[in-house]
């Protein structure tokens, strides 16, 4: 008999909405987690909640991402207080990135941010992110550029960062890191996902020592439109990538599901 324990069942004060909020979110700690772009405990991922309040959820600071729980997850005002009274550290740095973000974008309901080791590399080269390979193409004209002003623990950075982020999906934190906001955790994560393997790839090719042979403007430009805007398909059997955005994040579910449910406690 397997030794996980079952998802447990909703605590009575959380709706069931948020309930859903809060296991969709700690499924995002344990895949990045899953896919090693953790930096032990210092990195955090935020999922705004519904109601006049505009508070948001964030990792207990302390906790390894393999460890998060739905019912770890801490109720944070704008503020910075916690809403529902529980005790918790929340990590300084991580609640001034992640407040300005949510406060600024109406459609940054989920925040991932990440200090993966290509992450922080492409961070800190001059040019940022290139149009190496179809992945990073998703990307063109809509990363923002933020410059490192040390660890964010001055208030005052908010504005300037609300600025350099712009409408942007993806930001590159120059000398930090990743950040991706999502109007869902699916569609966050799967932005940090490969935003990563974007880095990744360019360390790669830049790694081989030859000449980067990249891409014109306009197949760029059309490339990341195909991203954005995918072509009607003759019939409903046939999916363009962009729309697969969904069935991805059930498949990464049903492995989590596999491998520990407890992320669902």
């Amino acid at each position: 008999m397997s030794s996980r324990k079952k998802p447990a069942t909703k605590p009575s004060r959380i709706s069931a909405e948020e309930w859903q909020l809060r296991r969709e979110l700690a499924a995002c700690f344990r895949l990045i987690a899953h896919f090693r772009m953790t930096d032990l405990i210092y990195t955090h991922a935020t999922l705004r909640l519904p109601g006049a309040e505009r508070c948001f959820l964030i990792n207990p600071y302390g906790l390894m991402f393999d460890e998060v729980k739905a019912s770890d997850l801490l109720k944070v005002r704008p503020d910075g207080s916690i809403a529902d009274g529980r005790p918790g550290l929340i990590n300084l740095a991580g609640y001034v990135i992640h407040s300005a973000i949510h406060a600024a974008r109406e459609d940054a309901h989920c925040v991932v941010h990440t200090h993966t080791r290509a992450g922080c590399a492409v961070a800190a080269q001059r040019h940022g992110l290139l149009p190496v390979n179809q992945i990073s193409l998703e990307f063109y004209n809509k990363v923002a550029y933020h410059d490192y002003e040390g660890i964010a623990y001055d208030l005052d950075e908010r504005q300037r960062l609300v600025q350099h982020v712009g409408d942007k999906p993806v930001v590159i934190l120059r000398n930090h890191g990743l950040l991706t906001l999502g109007k869902s955790v699916a569609q966050a994560f799967l932005r940090m996902y490969y935003l990563d393997k974007a880095c990744e790839i360019q360390l790669a090719a830049q790694t081989a020592g030859a000449p980067l042979r990249l891409p014109s403007h306009e197949i760029c430009d059309r490339t990341e439109q195909q991203y954005s805007v995918p072509p009607p398909a003759p019939n409903a059997q046939l999916v363009a990538d962009p729309d697969g955005m969904d069935l991805g994040w059930q498949a990464l579910l049903r492995l989590l599901d596999r491998i520990d449910p407890r992320y669902k406690n």
